[in-house]
């Protein structure tokens, strides 16, 4: 089963060298300032602080530094007050892209965002020019080990999921967006080991780019280093050939 995944696995494949980076650790911090700021520092009553903490978990934060985090977004320990911008543009030969911020300077970030599509042959455009290219879900990624692939996904769609993709090393579970702590919360209680818990936007449709990857992946590799970038999304496939060929190089 598999629905318009080719985004979530170039994501994927990349994953590896962006955790490299470095910067993981600063954006999960940043999201949970933010979801505790505007919704309180309770995770059982503040959803999205909830998710916040479930992907702070997952990629081995300290709950330590968690809790540190909490507490600066609801003013029991001085911090930077961040805020939520989307920016959304096009890549080389039309290819939407949408890029998710938190900034503490919005005229930074923005000044920011749309030199670095200059720079790398795109342009920055209107608010809601490529948003509605892209439907909002949920995502939970299972490690494989030895799971038996049919009965995942039958476990996955009776937990709530709409979508199921096996890639090289981990199951990922799409959910509706509204239904992600469901799914994560009943996946969870049945023993299954969580590697991921985010929401996510998967493109509608999607754009073969192989002959144009190299300079499309500069351009979101440089939106991605951006300090104040969250997340980038596209409405494009890579082939695996390709991408293992750039990986390489």
């Amino acid at each position: 089963m598999s629905g318009h995944n080719k985004w979530s696995s170039i994501k994927h494949k990349k994953g590896a060298a962006d955790a490299k980076r470095g910067k993981i650790f600063t954006r999960i911090v940043r999201e949970i300032m933010v979801s505790a700021r505007d919704g309180g520092g309770d995770p059982d009553i503040n959803p999205r602080l909830r998710l916040a903490i479930s992907s702070a978990k997952s990629a081995n934060m300290p709950s330590a530094n968690i809790e540190r985090a909490i507490k600066k977004g609801t003013g029991d320990l001085e911090g930077v007050r961040y805020e939520n911008h989307t920016y959304e543009g096009y890549g080389q030969n039309g290819i939407a892209i949408i890029v998710e911020t938190l900034t503490d300077n919005k005229q930074r970030t923005v000044a920011e965002v749309r030199h670095i599509f200059s720079k790398y042959g795109g342009n920055l455009a209107e608010n809601g020019a490529v948003a509605w290219m892209f439907d909002q879900k949920g995502l939970v990624e299972i490690p494989k080990n030895n799971l038996d692939e049919d009965e995942m996904m039958m476990i996955a769609l009776d937990a709530g999921a709409d979508d199921f993709v096996a890639e090289d090393d981990v199951y990922q579970i799409f959910t509706p967006y509204a239904e992600l702590h469901n799914v994560h919360q009943k996946l969870e209680t049945d023993g299954y080991q969580i590697e991921k818990v985010e929401l996510t936007r998967l493109p509608k449709n999607t754009i073969n780019a192989d002959d144009f990857a190299l300079s499309l992946l500069k351009l979101i590799d440089a939106l991605e280093d951006c300090d104040d970038v969250q997340k980038v999304y596209a409405n494009c496939e890579i082939s695996d050939e390709i991408l293992e060929r750039l990986s390489n190089e």
